[in-house]
């Protein structure tokens, strides 16, 4: 969702149009924090913000109180658009470009936007209000990326012992990859997992994969959320 978007959306919904002054400065502030977030990740203050807006950090605290108000005003339409992505990969031609499309890009948007990725797997505390709209989001796409699964098994395009939280855990290594000074090493190591999903040769899988509630312990101990709403590849 763009700014335009987002500005929109709160005008349907009853809020007040700010002055023209004012909107040019939230305007600045959304799109300084966007860049902001998507290097330094949410852990970026305010002040750093304002600096990279060219405004006063009163200017920013007058639009958004806090910075919860203001990470909300970004990431809710992002983690939109990853639900949206999940139900367009449901789409594909069968289920192994589905799931090849979902991975890929979702790990793209993930290491373009570190905010995005942190606020998904519960790397920064937020309020409980923010993240019940994130968990409410992102729970819309586990069964549906469960079903992209278990199409491609039934496809036999991907090995039967690959469960939804092996692919959340994939997504975890793939964006450790991302943060190499390499641009795009983190490709080559998606074509060795892509390679290592398919069921030809392959060797079982040692242990067993992650319950919902242990890849939710892992990722964020203290998220507020249902158990396995981390389990998910949503990007």
């Amino acid at each position: 969702m763009t700014l335009e978007q987002t500005v929109g959306r709160e005008e349907r919904e009853g809020r007040r149009p700010l002055r023209a002054d004012a909107e040019r400065n939230r305007r600045r502030i959304l799109a300084a924090a966007a860049e902001v977030f998507a290097e330094r990740g949410l852990d970026a203050g305010l002040d750093e913000i304002a600096r990279h807006a060219g405004v006063g950090t009163g200017t920013v605290y007058r639009r958004f109180p806090d910075k919860s108000s203001l990470i909300e005003a970004l990431f809710v339409s992002r983690v939109e658009a990853l639900v949206e992505l999940t139900e367009q990969a449901q789409d594909a031609p069968d289920a192994w470009t589905g799931l090849v499309t979902l991975i890929t890009r979702s790990v793209e948007m993930q290491i373009a936007d570190r905010g995005l990725k942190e606020l998904l797997f519960g790397d920064v505390s937020v309020a409980a209000s923010m993240q019940a709209q994130v968990v409410e989001k992102v729970a819309r796409i586990q069964p549906t990326v469960a079903a992209i699964l278990a199409q491609a098994k039934a496809e036999g395009a991907v090995r039967q012992d690959v469960s939804v939280t092996d692919l959340a855990v994939t997504q975890f290594m793939l964006h450790g990859v991302g943060k190499f000074s390499t641009p795009d090493a983190w490709r080559r190591q998606l074509a060795l997992v892509l390679a290592g999903l398919r069921p030809h040769g392959a060797l079982p899988l040692p242990g067993v994969p992650l319950t919902d509630q242990e890849l939710l312990e892992i990722c964020a101990p203290d998220c507020v959320g249902p158990p396995g709403h981390l389990s998910v590849v949503p990007d």
